[in-house]
């Protein structure tokens, strides 16, 4: 190329000069389209009077709910990592019985929503719930509370934990143990070689699962609600519901600030330290007496995890009452409108994703980095915030599809249009450039090669884009109770609807749906990321 030679300010200039107009134009309203609701929830805050919002934002209340999230989320993230972290560690790095076995198994509790997982504890080690039913001819006629934080903590741990652990595992996987070897040599013990080597080398990959979950914790709606503990989701979905808007609209915005402060606080971390790969183990740590202690800490895990919500939900099954309000009755139809909005906001995220991540794979300079990046908002956005803003923006200026599925769908894309930006940049990199060039040296217009050479070669990223935007879709419950037209029920609203009427039974079908589905999901995963304990 004759531009190799150049400075990269000329470099820059020419890749954005020579972006494609028509895919360029495409990718800045699909950005356009992601920054509409945090612009509209900006402008609603800056209607609120000065005086007004600071009296809002420094009253007791606010800042009780400020120190209560920020404990919720340190609490939370810290404990995902004493416990992803070890995990990784013990099924990578050590000889632990059955670790193939349990390689998978605590991983699998991502397939479980919170939210599911925090009505099984409560009607389980809540008052007068499974487990003091069952102490109770022994004597015992009380247990702690599981409501507030300690509960908040405890959900969210065992709910978020895999990302830490995903993360953590692909790292020592692809470790250099060359260095684990050489520190040995030098005579340090194991707890030095982890921390002087082994833990600099997966210290990025820790803090991007942290990330994960400390966004989720700061996310959350459903948990924090059942658990009774106050926090911003939780606050904000009770102001609106309440016509609070102007309270609902400046917690909205701190919410935004901290979720832009950890983004930046975990860049800060993970760009410290560099992995490095290219060793490959010689072997396992021996636990020797330890063997079993550490596989009693991996059954305990996924047996609260997993065993306690399967067995809630399946008792439910027993429990539920066929003499309730019909409104309460399951219906399959909410099956099928789960399935219908997910596929198509899965639909609508790729085709919206395609511009954006290929230019970011295809193009260097500013518009293509700035392109992506926004498209990763939505997602860094609590849901409860991005339906806030919506409700806002819809009730005034959108009426005609206020209230109606278009919303709905149109709030999802934005939501998780980074699952699908990332799916297909990574597909569009694996494509060599010479391959569509080739095709339009022999006659095929640009839109003919990417039709007929590039598209099929990026089918793959394209399905599993769209796979995971339903997938998660369908587990999404602050922008579906806020968004949805009025009689729309979704499996996630019927479940929420059990909870609230106080009929747990009723939510039993649905949630073993919904878990059946992130199974399919986490199946997916685990193939795709080639999970084997080699």
């Amino acid at each position: 190329m004759a531009t190799e030679h150049r400075t990269s300010a000329d470099d820059d200039a020419d890749e954005e000069t020579q972006l494609p107009l028509g895919v360029s134009i495409a990718a800045a309203a699909v950005s356009a389209a992601v920054l509409l609701p945090i612009l509209w929830l900006v402008k609603t805050g800056l209607d609120v009077g000065f005086s007004e919002a600071i009296a809002l934002l420094t009253r007791p209340t606010t800042l009780e709910v400020f120190v209560n999230t920020t404990v919720l989320v340190t609490l939370t993230t810290a404990a995902c990592v004493l416990i992803g972290v070890p995990l990784a560690y013990l099924t990578v790095r050590t000889n632990l019985p059955f670790r193939r076995f349990w390689t998978i198994v605590v991983s699998l509790p991502l397939v479980i929503p919170s939210y599911v997982g925090a009505f099984a504890f409560v009607s389980a080690f809540g008052p007068q719930g499974s487990f003091q039913r069952l102490l109770a001819p022994l004597g015992v006629e009380k247990i702690p509370e599981i409501y507030g934080l300690e509960g908040s903590i405890l959900i969210l741990t065992l709910y978020t934990y895999p990302y830490v652990y995903i993360t953590a595992r692909a790292s020592l996987k692809s470790m250099d143990t060359t260095l684990i070897d050489a520190a040995r040599t030098l005579e340090h013990d194991r707890w030095e070689t982890f921390k002087r080597v082994t833990l600099p080398q997966i210290r990025p990959a820790v803090a991007a699962g942290a990330l994960l979950s400390g966004l989720y914790a700061l996310a959350d709606f459903g948990t924090p609600s059942i658990m009774r503990y106050d926090v911003f989701t939780r606050v904000i979905f009770v102001e609106f519901g309440t016509f609070g808007r102007d309270t609902a609209t400046l917690l909205s915005l701190q919410l935004v600030a901290v979720t832009l402060f950890i983004l930046w606080l975990e860049a800060r971390v993970r760009g410290e330290e560099r992995t490095t790969a290219g060793g490959r183990s010689r072997g396992v740590v021996s636990l020797g007496k330890w063997r079993y202690l550490a596989m009693g800490f991996a059954a305990l895990v996924a047996g609260l995890a997993l065993v306690v919500p399967v067995v809630i939900l399946l008792s439910w099954l027993g429990t539920a009452s066929t003499a309730v309000n019909q409104s309460l009755a399951f219906q399959w139809s909410y099956v099928t409108n789960s399935v219908v909005v997910a596929a198509a906001a899965a639909a609508v995220a790729v085709v919206a994703g395609l511009p954006v991540a290929y230019l970011s794979a295809r193009y260097d300079g500013l518009l293509p980095t700035a392109f992506e990046r926004v498209s990763y908002i939505g997602y860094a956005v609590p849901g409860v915030v991005l339906g806030l803003a919506l409700v806002f923006f819809g009730s005034q200026y959108a009426t005609p599809i206020y209230q109606t599925l278009y919303l709905l769908v149109f709030a999802y894309v934005i939501r998780f249009l980074p699952q699908s930006v990332g799916s297909l940049r990574a597909s569009f990199l694996s494509v060599d450039p010479a391959l569509p060039e080739a095709a339009r040296t022999l006659g095929r217009t640009s839109v003919g090669a990417f039709r007929y050479v590039t598209l099929p070669l990026v089918a793959p990223g394209l399905f599993g884009g769209a796979a995971l935007v339903f997938l998660t879709t369908m587990k999404e419950l602050p922008a579906t109770l806020l968004l949805r037209p009025s009689g729309f029920t979704t499996l996630v609203t019927h479940i929420w609807t059990a909870y609230e009427s106080g009929y747990f039974g009723q939510a039993a079908v649905p949630a073993l749906v919904l878990l059946f589905v992130s199974g399919l999901s986490m199946l997916v995963i685990l193939r795709q990321e080639g999970y084997d304990v080699k």
